[in-house]
C-alpha cells in the first residue's frame, strides 16, 4: 500500500512558480493530500537541484511550505540507493538523478509524481503518476 507521495522536483517548481495548468492542477493535488491526511516526501537530491537552479534556502523553505509541515517528511538518500540508481542510469539512459528518484520513491513505499516521460523507462522501479491522474 502507497504510504504517501514523493514529487518530482519539477511539479514543486509548477507550484512555486505558478505555471499555468500545470500549476493549478499541482495545487490541487496537494490539496487532496492535505485533505486525506496523506504525508508528502522530499530528499536531499529534491533540494540540490532546487539549489542548482539558483534558488536560495529561504526560497526552498517558502517553496515546501506550500505543503502544512505536518505531512511533510524528509527522507534520505543511501549509498545503497546511490550505487543502484547510477547502474540504472547507465543501462536505461537515463538522467542519474531521475533514476535516484525513482529508487527512493521505492524505497519508501510512496507514489512518485511527475510528468517527465522518460520515467517511462523506469516503471518497474515505481509506477509514476502525473497530478492530473491522481487529483
Amino acid at each position: 500500500m502507497i504510504e504517501g507521495f514523493y514529487l518530482d522536483t519539477s511539479i514543486w517548481l509548477d507550484i512555486y512558480e505558478r505555471r499555468g495548468l500545470n500549476g493549478k492542477q499541482a495545487i490541487n493535488l496537494i490539496f487532496k493530500i492535505i485533505i486525506e491526511s496523506s504525508i508528502i516526501v522530499y530528499s536531499d537530491l529534491t533540494i540540490r537541484e532546487l539549489k542548482h537552479i539558483g534558488y536560495e534556502t529561504n526560497e526552498i523553505n517558502f517553496i515546501l511550505s506550500t505543503a502544512k509541515p505536518t505531512i511533510l517528511k524528509h527522507i534520505h538518500t543511501y549509498r545503497k540507493q546511490i550505487e543502484q540508481a547510477r547502474k540504472l542510469a547507465k543501462q536505461r539512459n537515463v538522467p542519474f538523478k531521475d533514476a535516484l528518484h525513482a529508487v527512493l520513491a521505492r524505497d519508501n513505499n510512496v507514489q512518485f509524481v511527475s510528468r517527465d516521460k522518460h520515467f517511462q523507462k523506469l516503471k518497474d522501479i515505481t509506477d509514476t503518476k502525473s497530478p492530473e491522474t491522481l487529483i
